[in-house]
């Protein structure tokens, strides 16, 4: 790897480690990786976040070919949809966190997201994350359901799963699955009670100065 690798590795790691002490991901669930140097680094397979060694990640090509480390996890073509859908894109961190994956078990607030616009913070560290159709985990059948969701976003709620998030590089992709945790947390504690949402001139003053997406 070259050096612009080496870091990104480096960093990837590290943001496994703080979603295994942020208790985003359970057991050896979640996946993450990064783009650098011509290069897609990803967690393996069947390896916690918590384990993960710069020097044992798997490596991949521009054209997703496994060229050294161990196999990546499966949800590799997760992963890829999410690069393909998001170009500017350095990192993805894909989590099986608690609230997340309780309000991938709800119906979506509407077709453009998943959540309702319950806080500033999600409009504008997020922004809409719409429901991905249910498919078994690792399959083509799910990566394909990311690919023809309409519309423009950089995280999503895969149903009855957990969430995806797209970012500049794994620290802020970190940040951005934080926040839709956060976000998760409370529309799940509040299912059955009436609540206030943001009003559509707030949401669009927020994605206008933060630079996010929410159709309105």
């Amino acid at each position: 790897m070259n050096r612009e690798a080496r870091e990104a590795a480096r960093e990837l790691c590290a943001v496994g480690r703080r979603a295994v002490e942020l208790g985003l991901s359970p057991g050896a669930s979640g996946n993450v990786s990064a783009r650098a140097g011509g290069l897609t680094l990803m967690s393996p397979t069947g390896v916690s976040l918590r384990d993960l060694d710069p020097e044992g990640l798997s490596v991949l090509d521009g054209a997703g070919e496994h060229v050294a480390g161990p196999p990546p996890s499966k949800e590799f073509p997760l992963h890829q949809a999410m690069y393909r859908r998001v170009p500017d894109a350095g990192a993805v961190v894909h989590l099986h966190s608690p609230h997340a994956c309780a309000a991938s078990c709800l119906p979506a607030w509407s077709e453009a997201s998943a959540l309702p616009p319950v806080t500033p913070y999600l409009v504008m560290r997020v922004g809409q994350a719409p429901l991905v159709p249910y498919a078994a985990p690792g399959s083509d059948r799910l990566a394909d359901n990311l690919s023809r969701l309409p519309g423009r976003f950089r995280a999503a709620l895969l149903a009855n799963h957990g969430s995806i998030v797209a970012a500049s590089g794994p620290a802020a992709a970190l940040d951005g699955a934080v926040e839709l945790e956060e976000a998760s947390r409370i529309v799940v504690s509040l299912r059955g009670s009436e609540f206030s949402v943001l009003s559509p001139e707030d949401v669009r003053e927020l994605t206008g100065r933060y630079g996010t997406d929410w159709d309105l």
